[in-house]
C-alpha cells in the first residue's frame, strides 16, 4: 500500500452530506469500515487520472452510507482531493411522510385488484379488509382461515415492488442530470434540498470548482435507473440489520411493521440484483468481497 493511501486521523468534527436535519453519527466502525475502502478507492481513481469521478455509496438504510460517506470525503480532502457529499434522500418525488403514505396506497391499490381479479371481492371480505386498513395489520401474514388475503399479500407486493426505488417513486432524471453536469465541467450546480414539511424545499448553489470527486450517498446509488456513476461500492446489510437501525433511529413511523418488513425485503432484492456493478463490495463485518463471494454469503444468510 502507497503511503499516500493510508488513512489520515480522524480528529475533530468531520462535515457530512446535504441532507437538512439528518444526523450523522460517525463511530469507530465507520472509520475502520471507511479504512478498508479508501485505499481501494484510491486505486480506482488513480486509474483514472485527473478526470472528475462520481463515486456512489449504496446500501440499504441501516448500513452506515452517511457515515462512511463523510469519513471517505474527509480522507479524499485530507489526500488534497477535493470532494463534496450529495444525499440521493433530497431526491424523492414526495416528503417522507407523504412518500411513506404512497407506498401503503400503492401495495394497497394492488392487493384489492389482486381481489378483483380473482372473483374475490366480497360484502364480507370487503368489511374485513377495512377493520385490516384501520389497524395497519393487512400486511400481516395471512392466518389459515383467510386464505384470500394471500391473494392480496401478493398482490400488493408486487405492486409495491414495481414502485419502489422506481422514477416513480425518485426523480432519477434530476440526479442524472447533476451527474452529467459535473462530469461536463460545470463549476456552480443547484442542488436540491428537502426537510420532512412540504414547506420544507429548496435549492442551493454549490461551487464545484474544486471539486474532482463527487460522493453519493443512497441507498439507489447503484441503481439501473441512476447514469453516470463511475465508481459503485456497495455496502452489505441484511433487512434484520436495515431494521434494527430503522428502529434507532426512530424517524418515521410504522418501524416494526409487517408492511416495513415487507419494504426492507424488496429493498434488499433490488440492491442485490444490481450488486454485480459494483466496484467494491463491503460485507457487514468490513471485509472486501469479490462478487462470487458476496453471492455466496448472502446465499448463505
Amino acid at each position: 500500500m502507497q503511503e499516500q493511501w493510508k488513512m489520515p486521523e480522524i480528529t475533530g468534527d468531520i462535515p457530512h452530506g446535504d441532507m437538512p436535519g439528518d444526523q450523522v453519527k460517525i463511530g469507530e466502525e465507520h472509520i475502520r469500515k471507511a479504512g478498508v475502502i479508501f485505499p481501494e478507492l484510491m486505486k480506482e481513481l488513480e486509474a483514472r487520472g485527473q478526470r472528475r469521478t462520481v463515486v456512489a455509496i449504496c446500501g440499504g438504510s441501516g448500513v452506515g452510507k452517511s457515515e462512511i460517506a463523510s469519513v471517505l470525503g474527509f480522507c479524499l480532502r485530507d489526500a488534497g482531493i477535493g470532494t463534496y457529499v450529495l444525499s440521493g434522500d433530497n431526491y424523492p418525488r414526495r416528503i417522507p411522510r407523504d412518500n411513506d403514505l404512497e407506498r401503503v396506497r400503492v401495495f394497497r391499490q394492488g392487493g384489492l385488484r389482486g381481489l378483483v381479479n380473482q372473483g374475490m371481492v366480497t360484502p364480507e371480505i370487503s368489511g374485513r379488509l377495512r377493520q385490516l386498513w384501520q389497524a395497519e395489520q393487512d400486511a400481516d401474514p395471512a392466518p389459515a382461515d383467510e386464505a384470500w388475503r394471500d391473494v392480496y399479500l401478493k398482490a400488493g407486493k408486487r405492486a409495491l415492488t414495481g414502485y419502489l426505488g422506481t422514477p416513480a417513486e425518485t426523480d432519477f432524471d434530476e440526479v442524472s442530470d447533476i451527474l452529467a453536469r459535473f462530469h461536463q465541467g460545470e463549476e456552480r450546480i443547484a442542488l436540491k434540498r428537502m426537510g420532512r414539511e412540504t414547506t420544507e424545499l429548496w435549492y442551493e448553489t454549490v461551487d464545484f470548482s474544486a471539486v474532482r470527486v463527487l460522493i453519493v450517498e443512497w441507498t439507489h446509488g447503484n441503481s439501473d435507473c441512476l447514469e453516470g456513476v463511475d465508481i459503485p461500492i456497495l455496502l452489505n446489510s441484511t433487512p434484520g440489520e436495515t431494521l434494527a437501525h430503522r428502529r434507532a433511529r426512530n424517524r418515521d413511523g410504522m418501524t416494526d411493521s409487517a408492511f416495513t418488513t415487507m419494504v426492507l425485503e424488496i429493498e434488499q432484492r433490488k440492491l442485490e440484483a444490481q450488486a454485480h456493478k459494483a466496484k467494491i463490495i463491503l460485507s457487514k463485518q468490513g471485509d472486501i468481497l469479490t462478487y462470487g463471494e458476496y453471492r455466496k454469503r448472502m446465499a448463505e444468510e
